[in-house]
């Protein structure tokens, strides 16, 4: 739908529905061109909401016939709204409507990808299906039957357990699938396809058979083990971790190459992203199979947290997403390295959440408002939301938080629920008084927490003092923050009894230590107790005690991080005043430390203790940002320790060679992803020797963790010829074309290159017969990628801001949550000088001018520009 004037929808209106839906029977009828689905709904009257007219959601449908109760019936249609007047208190009505699937290009509702028809339903595709109140809170037991040529569309699936099949004449045939369970529309899912199948089943706990079956394009049987694996250790992991078992007899995932999202979560038939089913060695990453694990897990998880228990209305989008994701973070934590996992996970916070709770489109994790519900699927809902869930673990234990999820359980089971229900089941089963606490959900903005120290040497006290403020917030209120701290001496021993957990709930408030003999070192927000700014004026020297003494993994890698930061900004200045940055010993010494530790602090750590902050986290924390200067500061700091450290980075690299077959264990991950850090900072040299190395190694690899990391290392060589960079990049086109995922890989490290004439580059590749304009996966890796590749996006000259803006409107009407997707690039444009400003502007204007701009993306604009 376009509109010129987006309507603000409130969550202080939310009114329950008039009518309510207690069964539906559908029947799709899939012909060539266009699809009849017929909508039989037993209805029934709000017992509180008396003489109400009845007003269906609907878009792109044909209307071919209503009745109620068999009997024709007066109706008033729009384009999105159909409206029956004085009906009975209870009735039947059924519709007949005529959809094209086929012209279907946003992939929302019923659509056609190339081996059949899918769904994608959340939050407001059903409307693009049928005539039907299109909301949360309206929850039904669902039965469908599905017609289609046998031929062309073998496999039949929709939620819930097959219960009858059959043919019919002109090689057709028909499927009817029945969901036991209430659930809203959005969770609604059929599918009608040429596509194989891996089967295979899970007995549960309590001992009954569930049937496993993951359905892929034909040719792809051999890259879904991996799933299959993964789905089954996270059924086992949620009945040992929360006491879920797997409620359907059928468990079913279909992975499709045209999908707006990852996954979806639909009743016992997820539709996913192939990119987070496929998987093989040759062809997908470390960090794909441990993303794998994770979808998978987080959609399956979402069985409890979301489908049994759902949202009320779409403000409470949080409440399945935020603590799903949780979930599925102590999964993968659990499954794989967790100390690794958490910081991964602050590393992702702070690229994407931090900068949206800065910038235009900043909302609390229970937005307050909102135009297209499609936009604030965002990192603050998820990712944010997911550490609130994370700091109510903190508050009341692992055990209180396990006795809060069963009482929410055994109190809101099949029904549409709010954040509040959730946090006041957690109260219930602690007995902990979460009211200051709920600040959290209702207010935007990341809290910055400025903590001040000081040793008495005469009362042997140590006083952190902490001051907390947030001015994105409505009001000065403050939060409940639980900053988990512990003090160390000078000589990197952890003081007895310093370990705590700080309650920070007044603006200013101390915290004393006693018995504390000589000046300690505190350490601060430990494993990232809550997403936070947090302040305190450390000296290098005591970050580098904390990287080298800190047990808590999170905080030895943030002193890294610090002490990275430091010298980054630092460098960044000097070069933008013409001035040569210094490297001091300090960092350099740090990491040689860390690289001749690794056997015992473990090769995943030290990768990502060796990985620097990326440009756009380190923008955040400056008000004006200079991106030619911070870049150049940034990779200045990657060749010095290339220098600097050049015997060990090749004596790792070569002793972390492995030789055993391929395996995605943690503990190979770690060995490769330290062993391409290592070659990574040799290419910073740009010798011929570094140049072969890497071309070597992408020769030689028997997996694409390897293979691609030298191809990465190679596509950001800077100097204008380097055959083996073109080398690579032909050779790695060449040999996986046909493999679309693999594709999808070699487009990104092309558009995050940090060479100069990466917006030509991207260009080309548009007309590029491997990128697909229409395919989602292939515009997140071009175009998107490109968006957050800082230095050359945001060029000078404004190059950048226009070719996004172009792609935006060629986009646009055809898909509006991609192309909304692609217009949060400008999220941030107010940080740059003004000449960069200007040329912002210009492009945001230019989108905001264009007659009929689709609501998802005018939102967005408007916001970037009030």
């Amino acid at each position: 739908m376009k509109t010129d004037t987006p309507q603000t929808i409130y969550l202080k209106d939310y009114t329950p529905p008039a009518f309510w839906i207690d069964q539906v029977d559908l029947d799709f009828v899939i012909d060539a061109g266009h699809t009849t689905v017929t909508a039989t709904l037993a209805m029934r009257r709000h017992g509180e909401r008396p003489g109400q007219a009845l007003v269906l959601d609907g878009e792109a449908l044909e209307t071919l016939s209503v009745t109620v109760d068999g009997h024709p019936w007066p109706i008033l249609e729009t384009p999105t709204s159909l409206t029956l007047a004085d009906l009975p208190d209870s009735f039947t009505l059924r519709t007949v409507v005529r959809i094209q699937p086929d012209q279907n290009s946003c992939l929302s509702g019923l659509y056609r990808s190339k081996d059949g028809y899918f769904t994608q339903c959340e939050a407001q595709g059903f409307r693009r299906i049928t005539w039907f109140l299109d909301r949360p809170d309206v929850m039904a037991t669902y039965t469908v039957t599905l017609h289609a040529d046998q031929t062309a569309y073998p496999v039949l699936l929709a939620n819930g357990n097959p219960v009858a099949a059959g043919s019919e004449a002109d090689g057709r045939h028909w499927a009817t699938w029945e969901d036991p369970f209430k659930k809203p529309a959005y969770l609604f899912a059929i599918v009608a396809g040429k596509l194989d199948v891996l089967r295979d089943s899970f007995r549960t706990a309590s001992g009954r058979a569930v049937q496993l079956a993951i359905y892929v394009e034909p040719g792809k049987l051999d890259q879904c083990p991996h799933a299959m694996n993964a789905l089954k250790k996270s059924m086992r992991w949620d009945e040992e971790r929360f006491g879920l078992e797997c409620d359907l007899d059928h468990y079913m995932i279909v992975a499709v190459g045209d999908f707006n999202m990852g996954a979806m979560e639909n009743k016992g038939l997820n539709i996913f992203n192939t990119k987070y089913v496929l998987a093989r060695s040759d062809v997908a990453t470390d960090v794909d199979f441990e993303n794998i694990d994770r979808v998978v897990a987080h959609e399956y998880f979402h069985n409890w947290t979301g489908n049994r228990v759902t949202c009320r209305d779409w403000f409470q989008l949080s409440l399945k997403e935020g603590l799903t994701v949780f979930r599925d973070q102590e999964f993968g934590a659990d499954l794989h390295n967790r100390q690794t996992a958490r910081i991964r996970e602050v590393r992702g916070l702070r690229a994407a959440q931090f900068p949206e709770d800065a910038g235009p489109m900043a909302h609390p994790i229970r937005p307050a408002s909102f135009v297209e519900i499609n936009n604030f699927y965002t990192a603050t809902v998820y990712e944010k939301g997911a550490e609130v869930i994370r700091m109510i673990q903190t508050l009341i234990g692992r055990d209180g938080f396990r006795a809060g999820m069963d009482e929410y359980f055994r109190r809101h089971d099949g029904q549409a629920v709010t954040c509040e229900d959730f946090v006041a089941a957690m109260a219930a089963a602690s007995d902990f008084d979460f009211t200051q606490f709920m600040r959290w959900y209702n207010q935007p903005g990341t809290p910055h927490v400025a903590v001040d120290g000081h040793f008495d040497a005469e009362s042997q006290t140590y006083t952190l003092t902490c001051t907390q403020s947030n001015r994105r917030a409505a009001n000065d209120e403050p939060y409940l923050i639980p900053i988990r701290v512990a003090l160390f001496s000078a000589a990197g021993e952890l003081l007895a009894g310093s370990e705590r957990i700080l309650h920070l709930t007044a603006t200013s408030q101390s915290f004393v230590f006693r018995d504390v003999t000589a000046e300690p070192v505190p350490s601060l927000l430990r494993d990232f107790s809550a997403p936070v700014y947090l302040d305190f004026d450390y000296t290098p020297e005591q970050l580098a005690l904390l990287l080298a003494h800190e047990p808590d993994p999170f905080n030895a890698w943030e002193a890294g991080q610090r002490l990275a930061t430091t010298l980054i900004l630092d460098a960044a200045q000097a070069i933008a005043a013409g001035q040569p940055p210094v490297w001091p010993d300090t960092f350099s010494a740090a990491c040689r430390r860390l690289l001749q530790t690794q056997a015992q602090r473990g090769a995943a750590f030290v990768a990502e203790a060796l990985t620097l902050p990326g440009e756009g986290t380190l923008a955040e924390l400056l008000d004006l940002v200079d991106p030619d200067a911070l870049h150049a500061a940034r990779n200045g700091l990657r060749q010095h320790l290339a220098e600097e450290l050049e015997g060990e980075f090749s004596g790792l690299y070569a002793a972390l060679a492995v030789a055993e077959p391929y395996a995605p264990t943690s503990e190979q991950a770690g060995r490769r992803a330290l062993r391409n850090t290592c070659l990574g900072y040799l290419l910073e040299l740009d010798t011929d020797a570094s140049r072969q190395l890497a071309l070597a190694q992408f020769k030689s690899a028997d997996n694409m963790t390897d293979q691609f990391a030298a191809l990465s290392a190679l596509a950001n060589v800077t100097a204008a010829n380097c055959p083996q960079r073109d080398q690579a990049l032909a050779d790695f086109f060449q040999r996986w074309q046909h493999e679309a995922l693999v594709v999808d890989k070699w487009l990104a490290v092309q558009s995050t290159s940090r060479r100069p004439d990466t917006l030509a580059t991207v260009k080309a590749l548009t007309a590029h017969p491997a990128f697909d304009a229409t395919n989602p996966n292939k515009i997140y890796a071009l175009i998107r990628n490109f968006g957050a590749n800082l230095a050359r996006f945001n060029a000078a000259d404004g190059s950048g801001y226009a070719f996004m803006a172009e792609r935006i409107l060629e986009l646009h009407d055809k898909n509006p949550q991609v192309a909304s997707r692609l217009t949060r690039c400008f999220d941030r444009w107010r940080k740059f000088d003004a000449g960069r400003q200007q040329h912002a502007r210009n492009a945001l204007e230019r989108l905001r001018s264009h007659p009929g701009l689709s609501r998802d993306v005018l939102e967005v604009v408007c916001r970037a520009m009030d």
